[in-house]
């Protein structure tokens, strides 16, 4: 069983067509425009410049890239967006928690609404489903060529909590206020670092058929493809076959 590891997210947006790598880049160019209000040199913001390498690892084109910078800045007009959360149920009883970036609250909180009441689940009132998850920083590292034991022992002493061989890829887990830090120290010590990104973990799983699995990557897949999602997490652990 498997399904709600962040490497599992991880390759479903690497496989994406052209329409949903298009989305990826406006989702990534949304979060950079709130990066940049801080500051549009990543040397001096460690925020933006680490969004920067969320895009390029994205393939996002460079001159994409610098346009949302300049709008965080105000260069290109004032374009505000501000954080949304939110907490729902899946048939299954399956927690999904949905994070966001909208410009306009009054347009996205009765789109997720409809999303969930179609996927036959229900949307949540505020903190209903997240006491059920921590956040966490999770940085990503290919197991082919890494020496586990010098990975775990680099990784520790940089910060972080703990490290999850998951076959294909490492899983190094830290605090959210941890992340960069490590993720430097093992840029710094050469090691590949995949992807690095805070997210929420379930604190416990619910286990799915085939067929509540397939309905469930469906409503996951409706609320990414909406504009305003960032990011999809849940508690539910898929069949190989679906996640495949």
């Amino acid at each position: 069983m498997a399904g709600h590891s962040h490497w599992a997210k991880i390759k479903r947006a690497k496989g994406a067509n052209d329409a949903k790598r298009g989305k990826i880049w406006s989702k990534i160019a949304r979060k950079i425009i709130i990066a940049a209000k801080k500051g549009g040199d990543p040397r001096d913001n460690l925020t933006l410049r680490y969004t920067i390498e969320e895009a390029k690892q994205a393939n996002m084109p460079k001159d994409t890239i610098e346009k949302a910078i300049q709008k965080g800045t105000g260069e290109l007009g004032d374009t505000n967006y501000e954080d949304v959360l939110y907490e729902g149920y899946a048939p299954g009883g399956v927690a999904i928690i949905a994070e966001g970036l909208t410009n306009n609250r009054a347009r996205t909180a009765p789109e997720m609404r409809k999303i969930f009441e179609v996927a036959g689940g229900n949307l949540a009132t505020s903190g209903s489903v997240a006491f059920q998850f921590v956040k966490q920083g999770i940085i990503t590292v290919k197991t082919e060529g890494v020496d586990e034991d010098k990975l775990i022992e680099l990784a520790l002493e940089a910060g972080a909590e703990d490290v999850k061989n998951e076959g294909e890829v490492f899983e190094i887990y830290t605090p959210p206020a941890m992340l960069h830090k490590t993720s430097e120290a093992l840029k710094a010590a050469s090691v590949n670092v995949e992807a690095s990104d805070v997210t929420y973990i379930p604190n416990s799983t619910v286990t799915l058929d085939e067929a509540a699995g397939v309905k469930l990557l469906k409503l996951i897949e409706t609320l990414e493809d909406n504009d305003d999602i960032q990011n999809v997490s849940h508690n539910a652990e898929l069949p190989d076959s679906v996640v495949a």
